[in-house]
């Protein structure tokens, strides 16, 4: 049986499509996946998000297991910030991408994805056993998470929760506050404004129900797939997995080397930068008909790629992807892509494609 979210029921009574989405019933759509997803980029979109894990750490060697265990440094963080990071093997490839929040003193919170969750865990603990960390790993099974996301977002979640309305527009991008046991984070999946709010999971249908009647549109997976994509982020086990490292996944910025830090996977990172050329990820803008998908083959002058993630952009109203080509291969560059036996071309471009609104191709 697969599992189900604190707004399962919500989502049936709504009429939403429900699928299968890494062990559970998530909705895909309640309608038109187009009209989710221009609500977003026009006004204020919401998604049921609490199948991603969270965790809590705990106990004085706290700070030390996550500089360990993460390749982006939490030492960088003051108490309410957060920040981005890939969970390394010791290989150099990715486990899961994650969002690892600094919350008071020896206090942090990490957001995982719901695909992944159970080795993320379990990966967690072996190190922190391995290696002798006094920290305390918390899943928290009890809470839900609803992000809120659009140009409106902000304004829509202080009308409906007024205790949080200076907090939240007071809130600086990847930081968090709490607001009556609410985490509320300044972060998305978009490439739009908003927050994502970690609350008791026995409040997130009043919740959600509350910020229907304000005019925050329901939203499932497929809308946020192709926000995300037209934003340039990475979809863990499309875009990079355990097989690739970061720094063949356009995430070589979230890597933190500055220090002699000790982190799992440096060693493999280092010795990839020194054998050079390496593969890079890159956008794919589609000239001829059709729609990119992932897996598609990628031909360049350099040699052959992969689409990793491809769909059809809502707001540019053209196919676009992110593809894994061989090192060389530049912005601007002439390619062809394999749709289906018949080549079609494509120029690589620059991403993030969409933000805030707005084309950047």
């Amino acid at each position: 049986m697969l599992k189900r979210t604190p707004l399962y029921d919500t989502h049936v009574a709504a009429g939403a499509k429900i699928v299968d989405f890494g062990g559970w019933d998530m909705p895909v759509n309640y309608g038109s996946q187009i009209e989710e997803h221009h609500a977003v980029r026009r006004h204020a979109g919401m998604f049921d998000t609490s199948h991603m894990r969270t965790v809590d750490f705990s106990g004085g060697g706290t700070r030390d297991f996550l500089r360990a265990l993460l390749a982006n440094d939490v030492a960088k963080l003051a108490p309410g910030k957060a920040l981005y990071s890939c969970m390394l093997n010791g290989d150099g490839g990715v486990i899961d991408d994650l969002i690892a929040y600094f919350l008071d003193a020896d206090r942090y919170r990490l957001v995982v994805n719901a695909s992944t969750a159970d080795k993320d865990i379990a990966w967690m603990q072996k190190v922190a056993g391995e290696r002798g960390f006094d920290v305390r790993i918390e899943p928290r099974s009890d809470l839900a998470m609803v992000a809120v996301q659009g140009p409106q977002a902000r304004a829509l979640i202080g009308q409906v929760m007024p205790s949080a309305t200076t907090a939240i527009a007071d809130l600086k991008p990847f930081s968090a506050v709490f607001v009556d046991r609410w985490l509320i984070a300044r972060t998305g999946y978009t490439g739009e404004d908003g927050c994502e709010c970690i609350l008791p999971g026995n409040e997130a249908a009043g919740f959600w129900n509350k910020l229907q009647a304000a005019g925050v549109a329901p939203c499932g997976l497929g809308a946020r797939d192709t926000l995300r994509l037209e934003a340039g982020m990475n979809l863990y086990g499309q875009d990079m997995d355990e097989s690739v490292s970061p720094l063949e996944s356009g995430l070589a910025w979230t890597v933190d080397m500055k220090t002699d830090r000790k982190f799992i996977g440096r060693s493999a990172l280092e010795a990839q930068r020194a054998r050079g050329s390496l593969r890079q990820l890159v956008g794919l803008k589609l000239l001829d008909k059709g729609v990119l998908r992932a897996h598609q083959k990628v031909i360049t002058a350099q040699g052959d790629g992969e689409v990793t993630s491809g769909t059809f952009s809502p707001t540019l109203g053209f196919s676009i992807a992110l593809a894994r080509v061989p090192a060389g291969v530049t912005v601007g560059d002439a390619v062809e892509v394999d749709l289906r036996g018949k080549p079609a071309a494509a120029q690589v471009v620059k991403f993030p494609f969409v933000r805030n609104g707005k084309a950047l191709i």
